[in-house]
């Protein structure tokens, strides 16, 4: 390592570590604001909690011995919660260091809450799927920064951007043009890559850049040293219509996919024409009740699971889109070298940003029901998650506009007070994950690697089958293979959390055409702590579907005391193998 570039101690020096480490933990302060956008008190999620930094990422990378070693560190410290806004790609639980990590913290009573990836929206996009592992997706909230293009022909584009300095002349219109056209050299110059922009072509004026390769804030960088004015930032077909705002380094707004085309063929028209493209950027500040809100973050990865189909990931989302949090000095907020502004907060997306708000509720879950389990903990946050949003319609996928599902938001949004008391629990042992990697098919010198103990998989292969282990949402994959009818069963065990006598009695949602029964429809509960189980079966007639395609329909279960309701998703996939 080189000392002049990176601490060996966890101080930060990039950002990110402070950034999510303030969003769990910060303690209030006031005022806060990024060069004025967002202004108001900051707080994380347990201001009054202690937090303890463990270095794992370096220039190079993050390593998997290090990572291991931070676990082991944390357990023996004594926290109650780990909180990991990093990943990689998805293998094998026994092959995957943060799984293993994991699974040992969890065996302690350790929760451990894991960002899901930025790699969405795409399906089959999702990492930290193990199921000892809260997997935290992004979300909008009802805050935005609106930085609007305005062209010529008089329309307006919206977009966004949290760029402070000093801002372009509204009522003046500056020449525009696409840098993939006259810019320099062809693709690279689409993408504003260092050294492709033409200074000739580019002087004075607002230059439109593809999104991809290097960093969003480092095309403005390119832009802006060969002489222009200001940058559009347009998405491209696969990041939809999802918005992310940066603190540029010069007058610049970012635009979604369709925009993007839009202010391309007003270009196009304007160099055939007797008018060439003008554009300025009008720059709003902040703006808050935003509807809809929350909505599914286009970059949030998507289920389904990769590694275990009948376990839905990812759990649930947080806030994750545009948020507030404490930035190091020596850091600028666009984090380029060359950046010299200095700021004590700075606004990031990704779902590095919204890990740490429900490793933050998990402190505060923790403190207030010390007795709880990690896997208590997660099924809380599940039971009581929500799916609709501030118009009471179910949460829109920023990526297309349309109405998201299951495989977008797991669970739903966490709410935090309803799962400060979610009435029931699903607990779940290290015996049950060892059950669970038994009837994956696991060898027992694979599980071991993860468990770090001899585990004997006789007991488990009579426990039926993976979709078993006691996770509050049901997922049912099923192979055609020309069957016409198919059916399985879940068995679940609920421990009561709320009122010592209680009825709790299910509402059962299904998803389209598919047949769902519960035995027993009631369970009724004599004391705190008591644990009833009841079975779901699943019943499906086949659909036509071509070779190699799949259909997934989701529903769900509810349980309800008259107080409490207690939430499970029942998910359901048909494939039509190869």
């Amino acid at each position: 390592m080189n000392d002049t570039l990176e601490h060996r101690s966890p101080r930060d020096s990039d950002g990110h570590g402070t950034h999510t480490a303030s969003i769990a933990a910060g303690r209030y302060v006031f005022p806060a604001s990024t060069l004025g956008y967002a202004r108001g008190v900051a707080a994380g999620m347990a201001p009054k909690a202690r937090l303890a930094a463990y270095k794992v990422c370096w220039l190079a990378g993050c390593f998997d011995s290090d990572i291991l070693a931070a676990f082991d560190a944390a357990v023996a410290d004594g926290v109650d919660v780990i909180s990991l806004s990093v990943g990689g790609v998805v293998v094998p639980y026994y092959l995957d260091a943060i799984a293993i990590g994991a699974y040992g913290a969890s065996d302690h009573g350790v929760f451990v809450s894991a960002s899901a990836g930025n790699g969405g929206p795409g399906g089959l996009t999702v990492t930290n799927v193990a199921p000892w592992v809260a997997t935290v997706g992004a979300g909008a909230i009802d805050r935005d920064f609106p930085a609007d293009v305005k062209l010529g022909n008089g329309k307006l584009i919206p977009g966004v951007s949290v760029y402070g300095g000093p801002a372009l002349a509204q009522h003046r219109l500056y020449p525009l043009i696409y840098a993939g056209n006259e810019a320099g050299d062809g693709y690279s110059a689409s993408l504003c890559l260092e050294g492709s922009l033409n200074p000739n072509s580019v002087k004075g004026k607002i230059v439109l850049c593809d999104r991809g390769i290097n960093s969003r804030v480092a095309k403005g960088e390119v832009v802006k040293k060969a002489g222009g004015i200001g940058m559009i930032l347009a998405n491209g077909v696969f990041d939809g219509e999802g918005l992310v705002a940066d603190c540029h380094v010069l007058p610049a707004t970012s635009v979604g996919a369709s925009s993007g085309d839009e202010i391309r063929r007003y270009i196009m028209l304007g160099t055939k024409s007797k008018s060439p493209p003008k554009a300025t950027i009008i720059f709003k500040g902040t703006r808050i009740n935003v509807r809809p809100a929350p909505v599914v973050a286009s970059f949030s990865a998507r289920g389904p699971n990769p590694e275990s189909p009948e376990i839905l990931k990812p759990d649930f989302i947080a806030p994750g889109l545009n948020i507030l949090a404490a930035w190091p000095d020596k850091v600028g907020p666009s984090g380029l070298a060359s950046d010299n502004r200095k700021t004590e907060f700075n606004i990031l997306s990704g779902t590095s940003m919204a890990c740490p708000h429900v490793s933050g509720l998990a402190a505060l879950l923790k403190a207030a029901h010390p007795e709880w389990s990690p896997a208590a903990i997660r099924s809380a946050f599940i039971t009581t998650a929500y799916t609709v949003d501030n118009r009471g319609e179910i949460m829109i996928d920023e990526s297309t506009g349309n109405s998201s599902t299951v495989m977008d938001f797991g669970a739903g949004h966490v709410h935090p007070q309803k799962a400060m008391d979610p009435g029931l629990v699903y607990d779940i042992s290290s015996y049950d994950y060892i059950d669970f990697l038994c009837n994956s098919n696991y060898t027992t010198k694979n599980i071991q690697v993860i468990t770090r103990k001899h585990s004997d998989c006789s007991r488990a292969r009579k426990a039926g089958h993976s979709g078993n282990l006691n996770v509050p949402s049901m997922t049912a994959v099923f192979q055609q293979y020309g069957k016409r009818k198919m059916s399985t069963h879940f068995i679940r065990t609920v421990t009561n959390v709320g009122e010592g006598s209680s009825v709790y009695s299910v509402t059962i949602r299904p998803p389209r055409g598919v047949n769902v029964t519960v035995e027993p429809m009631k369970l009724a509960f004599r004391r705190v702590g008591q644990k009833l189980n009841f079975m779901v079966r699943v019943k499906v007639v086949a659909l036509k579907l071509s070779a190699g395609s799949s259909v997934t329909k989701s529903g769900s279960i509810e349980w309800s005391d008259g107080k409490h309701v207690v939430r499970s998703p029942v998910v359901v996939t048909m494939q039509e193998p190869l």
